[in-house]
């Protein structure tokens, strides 16, 4: 049986991931809220009308509509296009990444999810919830368990623990630097990365610390914070961990490979 082409995973992955781009624009919005997000269906904020069916294509619906309501013309943000076509292109990135590995598509998959989603949530709230962070821990688990592969397990148990304990340190020493969903991100983070390499857990851990301040330097020299301005962490810990699983990872090996000199 011949093997998938790695273009062919990734254009699958990239349709899967606009379908699962206009869900996770409901999670976004809900969830931050206590809101149910699978009842009642998506309706209009102003006039309460259900979306139609044909209008809930993704990316299509929302041209076709040219971003407003189709009953009382209320614009619709076109932040939702977005997030579906951004999950598309992480989702094609993630095929491309696994095709050789496919046991280890699914973990990554959900974990590309779940990381939009967090990201989206902690800029809109600065918070990262509970109810999305503390089941990502069994899910991702389970989920990389189909790989069979036990000392990558062990590499994620030992990663979450590293990088939860060093984020938890900066939390307690450093009170108003990161908050506690940060931490409890980070093991999540910490287990992903550490999966794959060593290499790749030091450069998602390291590389969160150097995006948050290039970020911060860069709204302070625009005048747009200050030095007690706080941002939100996670959305860096999440960039820095998906450019680690992506190939960035392979900075990492090199210094760990340095220290073995």
């Amino acid at each position: 049986m011949s093997e998938i082409p790695t273009a062919m995973i990734a254009a699958l992955s990239a349709v899967l991931g606009l379908a699962i781009g206009s869900f996770l624009n409901v999670v976004v919005h809900r969830v931050p809220r206590g809101e149910s997000v699978v009842s009642p269906p998506s309706a209009c904020p102003r006039c309460g009308r259900a979306i139609r069916a044909r209008h809930n294509v993704p990316v299509i619906g929302w041209l076709v509509l040219r971003g407003r309501c189709y009953d009382c013309g209320l614009p619709i943000s076109a932040r939702y296009p977005v997030v579906e076509l951004g999950t598309a292109a992480l989702f094609a990135l993630a095929g491309w990444r696994f095709a050789d590995r496919p046991a280890l598509l699914g973990p990554y998959l959900a974990f590309a999810a779940g990381a939009i989603v967090l990201a989206l949530i902690d800029l809109d709230t600065h918070r990262l919830p509970n109810a999305l962070v503390a089941p990502a821990y069994p899910v991702l688990a389970a989920l990389l368990l189909l790989d069979a592969d036990p000392a990558g397990l062990l590499r994620a148990a030992l990663g979450a623990l590293i990088l939860f304990t060093v984020f938890l340190v900066v939390a307690v020493c450093a009170p108003g630097a990161m908050g506690y969903g940060d931490v409890k991100l980070a093991g999540v983070v910490g287990a992903m990365t550490a999966y794959l390499s060593w290499g790749a857990l030091l450069t998602a851990g390291f590389g969160a610390f150097v995006l948050g301040s290039i970020v911060g330097l860069l709204l302070m020299v625009g005048g747009r914070a200050g030095r007690r301005t706080a941002l939100p962490f996670g959305p860096f810990m999440l960039m820095a961990a998906w450019a680690s699983v992506l190939g960035a990872g392979g900075w990492g090996e090199v210094y760990l490979a340095g220290l073995h000199l």
